[in-house]
């Protein structure tokens, strides 16, 4: 289960949660004038397309009544607006009666009349120009035509109806701010509005003596956009982000504004991966030049919980297990390599689509989640250098035993079912992008994968790489006679966490492209033992990053886990960024830690393709 390390922001809007009849409780008067939310003669329907729900918004504000308050609800279009009207004016009513009773302190609640209440509070529909009221009609019949000169009306105020306003149906920031680092909503839900239409601004502010966050405030404004990089001069102070929702057309809905939970933290100095920016600090500029990633993030599907803080990681901080933290440092970490390809493995589904895909604007991702977990793959190509031609995605337990490439190999271990039923049983996936380069006209096939991780399961690795380069070298083939290209103008790069130390199976396949029948491998679980196989492979590969002591570093485990293959007669290797030092990865016992956000390491490669 995803960690519930995110807490909500002080949500001053009207409406963040939708509860169907019920008044919220934040009343407009403690907003500041730039993040004014609802406009007070306004009444807000939305109902998004082919959906029944509507919901209607608007503030009350009655001086006389000494009522201010704002009101959500939650109806159906099918619905007679009757029904509603009567729960508008119940729950406008219900808030009236509260505001009868003073309570005093120390004593119980006794009657102090506050201003002349209404029997009845009149509540109804109108068109502009018209004093009969609507009754007996849905709100789809009432909404058919135009929201246009539509009025609602409570008690002596007319409220002007708009349908389908730019809207913040919620907004949060992290719980954990770090300075120094990128900050940013850590989940944004519009509707009718969209990002690049929309206005951010971000403010600070030092907590007051009180603890409380009223109009008397006054808030620094830091700077405009949805991205705010943190600075040693904000620590100790809380963050706001004042965002406008606005769509295509201009227009620009009710502000929402978010408080963070805690001040601006210091932090973490010196990390490792800072050193390591210093071989990348540009771009590569040479067309035939491409920069590559391959990084295991630890999802927080593994990093969360009682296993991972008691055994897997008991030597890491609790606040640096967390996804808050972590993901600021690898997302710094990743931006700081000037990267044009990034395949990453354990990432999480919500980090894909609430962090990876926004901050890093430069690229497009494509996500591959591994069956039906929470985490999985994902490949990052920089836009301005690459076209995406083709993606292919090969779940490998789905599809070993049906593809009919792969039937040699299956028809030689089927018969040992308790071998068949295990590896068809692992979610284990293949992620195949082509690519073709925009300045020269050449492709790349880029393959990623993060293979079976069990101690007593070698031979299910080296099966399922077997089975992997047999999908690459028939997509290779196929995508050679369908571009009617020659060899010379396409290369391979094979990247992920293998899950194999070098002395295993899948080193040699890779990179002298045979292991024999006998190879040890074949026989790491006795029950399971695969007879008679030998595997061929036929792309001439390297590792871009030979074979480091570490790319793993617990310490339960350590070794070299992770690589970037390369076919080598097709790309030179340029450069590898040299590895963290066993001093640094072990500074704090082990990674993950305050400065490592993962118990991997990036690897980081500059490849440039042969000359023709």
């Amino acid at each position: 289960m995803i960690g519930k390390f995110l807490h909500f922001c002080s949500l001053h809007t009207l409406v963040y949660q939708q509860l169907r009849g019920t008044a919220l409780s934040t009343s407009l008067r403690s907003l500041r004038p730039h993040s004014t939310a609802v406009a007070m003669d306004k009444v807000y329907f939305r109902n998004a397309q082919n959906t029944e729900e509507l919901h209607i918004t608007f503030r009350y504000a009655n001086q006389e009544l000494k009522l201010d308050r704002s009101f959500n609800f939650c109806r159906r279009m099918s619905e007679r607006v009757d029904e509603a009207l009567l729960r508008i004016r119940n729950n406008v009513e219900k808030e009236l009666t509260k505001k009868s009773k003073k309570k005093l302190k120390g004593a119980a609640a006794v009657e102090a009349p506050l201003a002349v209440i209404p029997n009845k509070i009149v509540v109804e529909f109108r068109r502009e120009g018209s004093e009969e009221q609507i009754l007996g009609v849905t709100f789809e019949e009432l909404l058919k035509s135009s929201a246009d000169g539509l009025k609602l009306r409570i008690h002596d105020t007319n409220f002007d109806v708009l349908l389908n306003q730019p809207w913040i149906d919620s907004v949060q920031l992290p719980s954990s701010i770090l300075a120094g680092f990128l900050v940013y909503p850590l989940k944004l839900d519009l509707e009718f509005a969209s990002r690049e239409h929309s206005i951010a601004e971000w403010y600070r502010a030092v907590k007051p003596a009180n603890g409380i966050f009223n109009e008397k405030v006054a808030w620094e404004r830091c700077a405009e956009g949805f991205i705010y990089q943190t600075s040693a001069s904000d620590v100790g102070h809380y963050l706001k982000l004042v965002i406008r929702p606005g769509n295509e057309q201009g227009l620009l809905g009710p502000a929402t504004e978010c408080i963070s939970k805690l001040p601006v933290q210091v932090g973490p100095t010196d990390c490792p991966f800072e050193q390591r920016h210093q071989y990348t600090k540009q771009p590569l500029s040479d067309p035939n030049a491409i920069r590559v990633v391959s990084y295991n993030l630890l999802a927080d599907l593994y990093a969360d919980g009682d296993y991972a803080r008691k055994t897997l990681f008991p030597y890491c901080a609790a606040d640096a297990l967390k996804i808050d933290y972590r993901k600021q440092l690898f997302i710094k970490e990743l931006l700081g390599y000037n990267a044009d390809l990034m395949c990453l493995q354990e990432v999480d589904l919500k980090i894909f689509e609430h962090d990876l895909k926004h901050v890093l604007h430069s690229f497009t991702g494509i996500m591959t989640p591994k069956g039906t977990c929470a985490e999985g793959i994902a490949l990052f190509y920089r836009t301005s250098r690459f076209e995406l031609v083709k993606n292919y995605v090969l779940h490998l337990g789905d599809n070993i035993s049906t593809l009919p490439v792969f039937t040699p190999l299956w028809n030689r271990i089927k018969s040992n079912e308790q071998l068949a039923k295990r590896i068809c049983e692992r979610t284990t996936t293949l992620q195949l992008s082509l690519l073709q380069v925009k300045e020269t006209g050449r492709y790349v096939l880029v393959a990623n994968t993060h293979l079976y991780f069990h101690p007593d399961a070698d031979h299910i690795r080296l099966l399922q790489i077997g089975f992997s380069v047999i999908f690459v070298e028939h997509i290779y083939k196929q995508v050679i006679k369908e571009r009617n290209i020659t060899s010379q103008n396409i290369g391979l790069i094979f990247c992920g966490d293998f899950n194999s130390v070098p002395e295993c199976g899948i080193y040699k396949l890779m990179t002298e492209q045979f292991v024999g029948k006998d190879f040890v491998d074949w026989r790491s679980n006795e029950k399971e033992a695969v007879e008679d196989v030998e595997l061929r492979q036929p792309f001439l590969m390297s590792s871009a990053c030979g074979t480091p002591p570490y790319t793993n570093y617990t310490n339960l485990f350590a070794a070299c886990l992770d690589y970037i293959f390369y076919q080598n007669d097709c790309f030179d290797l340029l450069q590898s960024v040299p590895l963290p030092t066993l001093e640094q990865l072990s500074e704090n016992e082990a990674i993950p830690s305050v400065k490592f956000p993962s118990d991997h390491v990036a690897l980081i490669a500059d490849l440039a393709f042969k000359s023709c």
